[in-house]
């Protein structure tokens, strides 16, 4: 088939490439338009236009897809299938029907559970078990298309965000191309009725760790904010930032109270158990160890983080 493909960050590009290096025909790539990004603000190209750039592929950055003239680009592409990941722009049905299949999307969990922008971080705060990767016809709902094919994955107990996402855009890749290399057009499953949840888009507010939770769902914050936003607390005024922690059980303690530093890492009372800090990284520094970390923060047991906002 002639195949459109729509997506922007990295989750996107492992898609396209196992789409490439599968020899499948990509005539066009949608991406959303450069970001202004870093220190200097300049613009950047996303993972998957540098790609597709690469490969000498068509490459259209419309701001939105309502636009009669983004929708004649795409006609002029003639092709059979669009596939869409994590593209970021919402694909009005004008769009759906211009291929001859539709189109077709990668998400990132079991539907209906968790569609929406942030499915990986909201497993992880929920303390799912697993997740996994739904092949899903579109349409112009958020993510309530019937299913083509699903396969899950067990959520390890180590798991962050960043790990968890490479995980499933392997997954996605692999059941991309299993999905193309079956007959067309293909039997659909609608989801279910029931079990329906949404996972907001994430806001970095939320990455900020609230001494008075318990600690095993500060630990879950920690792991579902790595890498992006980085969960953090506030000591002395100051933003610190949490990549690693591990929960201590039965300590007691005031919820924010450092109960002890040592190189095994520093540990916050919570309200109930306490958590161990075991990586963290202050503002305009590197990502450390805690007990190198220690060697340039002055924090001492019976100190205290601040506990609300």
């Amino acid at each position: 088939m002639r195949l459109s493909f729509a997506g922007t960050p990295a989750f996107a590009a492992v898609a396209l490439r196992a789409l490439l290096d599968a020899g499948q025909r990509v005539e066009l790539v949608l991406t959303q338009p450069d970001r202004a990004s870093g220190r200097g603000m300049t613009l950047q190209s996303s993972p998957v236009k540098q790609l597709a750039e690469s490969a000498g592929i068509d490459v259209f950055q419309p701001p939105t897809l309502r636009d009669p003239a983004a929708q004649e680009r795409l006609r002029a592409a003639a092709c059979d299938l669009l596939i869409v990941a994590a593209y970021g722009l919402i694909l009005p049905q004008a769009v759906l029907d211009i291929p001859r299949f539709g189109g077709i999307n990668i998400h990132a969990s079991l539907l209906p559970r968790w569609r929406g922008a942030a499915p990986i971080q909201r497993a992880l705060l929920a303390g799912d078990t697993q997740t996994g990767i739904c092949i899903m016809q579109m349409t112009a709902g958020l993510d309530c298309g019937p299913l083509l094919l699903a396969e899950s994955l067990p959520i390890a107990a180590d798991d962050s965000a960043g790990s968890l996402h490479d995980k499933l855009a392997a997954l996605g890749a692999r059941l991309l191309l299993q999905t193309l290399q079956a007959s067309w057009p293909l039997p659909m499953t609608p989801q279910p009725e029931v079990g329906i949840t949404y996972a907001a888009k994430i806001d970095k507010q939320e990455a900020r760790l609230d001494w008075r939770l318990p600690a095993e769902q500060l630990e879950r914050q920690v792991r579902a904010f790595n890498p992006v936003p980085g969960a953090f607390l506030i000591f002395d005024g100051r933003p610190i930032k949490v990549w690693r922690a591990e929960v201590l059980k039965d300590v007691g303690g005031t919820a924010g109270m450092v109960l002890a530093v040592g190189r095994q890492g520093i540990d916050v009372a919570c309200g109930a158990a306490a958590l161990r800090l075991t990586e963290l990284q202050k503002a305009g520094g590197k990502r450390l160890p805690a007990a190198q970390f220690l060697a340039g923060v002055a924090l001492r047991a019976g100190e205290m983080c601040r506990v609300g906002a």
